[in-house]
C-alpha cells in the first residue's frame, strides 16, 4: 500500500483549509444583509444631529472596514496554522535525518527562511488591505470638503496663471499660451473682457492693489499695464456637478480640447493696447508683480535677472542680477518691500529694498532642481516650490535650513497660501492639487475623476478669501480654470 508523503498530506490539508475559508467568507456574506438592517434599525432609533444620510454613508464605511478586517482576522489564523504545520513537519525530518549538528542547523535555517517569507507575506496583506481602507476613506472625505464648483472655459491653448483682484470688483484674471488675457465673472464663469495686446504666450498676470490695472508678462520680451472696466452679470444658480463618481487617473481623448474650442466666448470685450509698456529684457518674461502699494512693479525673465520698474515713467529703477539659469518666478511681498526670485539654477533669492540705500540679497539653495515658483505668507515665512518634488517652508528670520519639508510623487509649479489660514495649494505635473499646512501635514487632494478636474499638468493656483462660493482656483494646459470650494474649518478639524 502506498504511503502518503510529508509533501502531498500538507498539500492535501492546505486544499482543505482554502475550502473552509471559502465557506467561512460565504457564510459571512450571507449575513450581510440582516446585519446590515439591524445596524439601520439602531441607526434610526440614535440621538443624533448628524443628517441621517451622513450617518448611513458613515455606517456603510465602518461595516466595510468591519468585512475586511475579519477576513484578513481569518487569513491570519489560516496562514498561523501553515506556520505551525511547517514548523511541526520541518521538526519530524530532522529527527530521521543523521548527520549530527549540520543537519539540524540546515533544517532550522529553512525553516526561519520559510517563517520569515509567511510572516513578510502576511504583513503585506495587512497593509495593503488597511491602506486601502483607509485611502478610500480620506478620498469619501476629501470629496465632502473641496467641491468643484465652476469651470471658466475658453481658451485656446494652456493657461499659464491666474490670480484674483484685490478690489472691487473681484474678478478671476487668467493668462494663456494663446497671446490672451481674460477677466472672468466668478460666480457664472463668464468671461466679462479679453486683453489681446501681447505678441506671444501671456506668462503671468497680477491686479494692481487699489486700481482697476492688471499686469502681465510675456514671451514677447515685454509686460505691459492695462486698465480694465467690466460690469458683473447676474449671478446663476450652482448646477451641482461635485457628486460625480470619482475615478482617479482616466485618460481623455482629444475630443474633450475640441470641446474647449467650440465653447470659447465670442462675444467678449476686449482689450488691444496697453497704457504702460515695460521694455528692457531681452528674452522671455516669465513674471511680475505689484510692489507694495503699486508704484513699482518687478518682472522675471529667461535673461537672468529680474527689473525694477517705474509704474509712472515705465523706467528702469534696478536691474537684479545673480542668478546663473533663467529665472522661472517672481513674488512681492504683501506688507513690506521684499521681492523673490526664483531660478533653474535650484536656488531662488531674496531682495530687500525697505533701505533705499542699502538692496541687500539672500540666496536660498535647498533644492536640487528648478524652484518653479517661491511666495511670501503674512508672516516671515517664505514657501518654495520645486521640480525635485518637493515644497519647503523657510523663516526670513533664519534662512539656514528649512523649517518643513514637504515630499510629493511629482514636480510642483506655481504654489499659493491662503492669508488667513495659511494653507499651501501645490499644483502637480499629474493633474492633482493637493492642499497642505505650512507644518507639512498633508490636508487634502481635490478631486479629480473622468467628470471633472485637470485633464493635464495643473499649473498655478490661487487663494481667494473674499468669495463665497470659490476661494480656491487651479488653471492647467487643459485650457481651463476651475473654483473649487474649500470648506477650511472642515480641512481644519479634520487634521
Amino acid at each position: 500500500m502506498p504511503v502518503e508523503s510529508g509533501s502531498s498530506a500538507a498539500a492535501r490539508q492546505a486544499k482543505q483549509k482554502r475550502k473552509s475559508h471559502s465557506l467561512s467568507i460565504r457564510r459571512t456574506n450571507s449575513t450581510e444583509q440582516e446585519r446590515s438592517g439591524l445596524q439601520r434599525e439602531m441607526l434610526e432609533g440614535q440621538d443624533s444631529k448628524l443628517p441621517l444620510s451622513l450617518r448611513s454613508n458613515l455606517l456603510d464605511l465602518f461595516g466595510q472596514i468591519e468585512r475586511e478586517f475579519e477576513n484578513l482576522y481569518i487569513e491570519n489564523m489560516e496562514l498561523r496554522r501553515e506556520i505551525e504545520t511547517l514548523n511541526d513537519r520541518l521538526a519530524a525530518e530532522g529527527q530521521t535525518i543523521d548527520g549530527g549538528d549540520l543537519a539540524k542547523g540546515a533544517l532550522k535555517t529553512k525553516a526561519s527562511h520559510s517563517t520569515s517569507q509567511l510572516s513578510q507575506k502576511l504583513k503585506t496583506t495587512y497593509k495593503a488591505s488597511t491602506s486601502k481602507i483607509v485611502s478610500s476613506f480620506k478620498a469619501t472625505t476629501s470629496r465632502a470638503v473641496c467641491q468643484l464648483v465652476r469651470e471658466y472655459v475658453g481658451h485656446r491653448d494652456g493657461i499659464w496663471d491666474l490670480s484674483v483682484t484685490r478690489s472691487q470688483p473681484v474678478v478671476l484674471g487668467t493668462a494663456s499660451a494663446d497671446h490672451t488675457a481674460m477677466l472672468w465673472s466668478i460666480e457664472t464663469g463668464k468671461c466679462l473682457l479679453k486683453y489681446m495686446g501681447h505678441q506671444g504666450s501671456v506668462n503671468s498676470i497680477k491686479f494692481h492693489p487699489t486700481e482697476q490695472m492688471a499686469l502681465t508678462a510675456s514671451g514677447d520680451q515685454t509686460a505691459h499695464i492695462w486698465r480694465y472696466m467690466v460690469q458683473l452679470p447676474t449671478p446663476q444658480p450652482v448646477a451641482d456637478i461635485s457628486q460625480a463618481p470619482c475615478e482617479d487617473d482616466v485618460d481623455f481623448s482629444d475630443k474633450d480640447e475640441a470641446d474647449c474650442d467650440a465653447e470659447g466666448p465670442n462675444d467678449c470685450p476686449s482689450v488691444r493696447t496697453a497704457a504702460t509698456t515695460l521694455r528692457s529684457h531681452q528674452g522671455v518674461v516669465i513674471a511680475a508683480d505689484w510692489l507694495v502699494g503699486g508704484k513699482q512693479v518687478v518682472t522675471a525673465s529667461w535673461d537672468r535677472a529680474a527689473n525694477l520698474y517705474d509704474v509712472e515713467t515705465s523706467e528702469l529703477v534696478h536691474s537684479l542680477t545673480g542668478h546663473d539659469q533663467e529665472l522661472t518666478h517672481c513674488c512681492t511681498h504683501p506688507t513690506q518691500r521684499l521681492v523673490v526670485t526664483s531660478s533653474r539654477d535650484t536656488t531662488f533669492r531674496l531682495w530687500d529694498f525697505r533701505d533705499p540705500s542699502i538692496h541687500s540679497v539672500n540666496v536660498f539653495q535647498g533644492h536640487t532642481d528648478t524652484v518653479t515658483s517661491a511666495v511670501f505668507t503674512v508672516g516671515d515665512n517664505v514657501v518654495s516650490g520645486s521640480d525635485d518634488r518637493t515644497v519647503k517652508v523657510w523663516d526670513l528670520k533664519n534662512m539656514r535650513s528649512p523649517i518643513a519639508t514637504i515630499r510629493t510623487d511629482s514636480a510642483v509649479n506655481r504654489i499659493s497660501v491662503s492669508v488667513n489660514q495659511r494653507i499651501i495649494a501645490l499644483p502637480h505635473d499629474n493633474r492633482q492639487v493637493r492642499l497642505f499646512d505650512m507644518s507639512g501635514v498633508r490636508l487634502a487632494r481635490l478631486p479629480r475623476s473622468n467628470r471633472q478636474g485637470h485633464r493635464r499638468m495643473v499649473c498655478c493656483s490661487a487663494w481667494c478669501e473674499d468669495n463665497n462660493s470659490c476661494n480656491l482656483f487651479s488653471c492647467g494646459f487643459d485650457r481651463q480654470a476651475i473654483g473649487w470650494n474649500i470648506n477650511i474649518a472642515a480641512l481644519l478639524q479634520e487634521k
